[in-house]
């Protein structure tokens, strides 16, 4: 490869960072034109397209990806040593919106806020709704600042730092017959099941492997939130496959009963994510070690001890 011009570099990282063009433009103070035109200089030095159109948008390569891996800390080092970004919790007076989903609201918010009072008084926390669909652009699009949810659901691009690992099972009220008997498939499926879908979709994963099998099962209720389902499980013959976060406190009292579930259904990875603008953003990234540690020590206090898992050294775990 001949010699790279290193303001390349400089150009495809804003492209990676912004996830566009025009974005890109925007934030080095440059015209579309001059940005698409390095992209092509880019294209002949890599011999590679590193970008191809999705929808309105662009996806970057496997190159692409690679080369980002490779570049992007080394420049924000250089950043950093140039400007560094500082923040001190206890004078900032920020804003911060954070993308999440309600049970991770109930489980990280309460003693978030006591953290804030005692330590960062002009800290100002605002709850942005967060739905799997939207996740690929909350944070692109600069809705929030912080977003926690499942891994997948999130761009590739995007910074990730993994919570737990969610677990997932049957719940139903104590009284429910099922709860007295083995949960068999059959039993399963004759079930009248409550749904949590926080699009509106009256189909869920469960769903997606049933079909796979040629079966399925009614769907009776849905709600868009979590909080409520304990209390409808609780009152009604209704069953639920749901992440164990959502019934671990009300299972540990005795008020539902939970077991596996008879569909096998692959654990999550639930993620705290960041877009890559952000990460010499000393605010973002204090505020974002403070959500994790208390996720993950929410997790492991109230996780049911029939979902317990071994995630050895789980709050240092990291990846792009």
């Amino acid at each position: 490869m001949k010699q790279l011009d290193l303001n390349l570099l400089v150009i495809f990282d804003a492209i990676m960072t912004e996830g566009s063009i025009s974005g890109a433009s925007e934030s080095l103070n440059m015209t579309q034109p001059a940005v698409s035109n390095a992209v092509s200089r880019m294209r002949q030095a890599f011999n590679d397209p590193l970008f191809v159109k999705e929808g309105r948008g662009i996806k970057p390569t496997t190159q692409a990806l690679s080369l980002w891996n490779q570049i992007s800390k080394p420049l924000l080092d250089i950043r950093n040593s140039v400007s560094p970004q500082e923040f001190d919790p206890a004078t900032a007076r920020r804003t911060f919106r954070i993308a999440a989903a309600d049970i991770m609201v109930d489980m990280v918010w309460s003693p978030l806020r006591k953290l804030i009072e005692s330590e960062a008084p002009h800290i100002d926390i605002h709850t942005v709704p967060y739905t799997p669909q939207k996740a690929q652009r909350l944070l692109a699009d600069g809705e929030a600042d912080l977003i926690i949810g499942i891994s997948d659901d999130m761009r590739s691009a995007d910074r990730k730092q993994l919570l737990f690992y969610g677990d997932y099972l049957s719940a139903m009220g104590r009284h429910n017959p099922l709860a007295q008997q083995e949960l068999t498939l059959e039993r399963y499926l004759q079930a009248d099941h409550l749904l949590v879908s926080l699009s509106g979709d009256a189909t869920g994963t469960v769903d997606h492997e049933l079909s796979k099998m040629n079966l399925s099962r009614r769907v009776a209720m849905t709600v868009n939130n979590f909080s409520s389902v304990p209390a409808l499980l609780r009152e009604t013959n209704l069953i639920s496959v749901v992440a164990s976060t959502v019934v671990a406190k009300a299972a540990m009292t005795g008020e539902l009963f939970v077991t596996r579930c008879p569909v096998e259904i692959s654990e999550s990875q639930v993620a705290i994510g960041w877009h890559a603008r952000h990460d010499r953003d000393a605010g973002v990234k204090w505020l974002k070690d403070k959500v994790a540690h208390y996720s993950i020590a929410e997790w492991e206090k109230y996780r049911p001890e029939c979902c317990k898992k071994t995630c050895a050294e789980m709050s240092e775990q990291h990846y792009a």
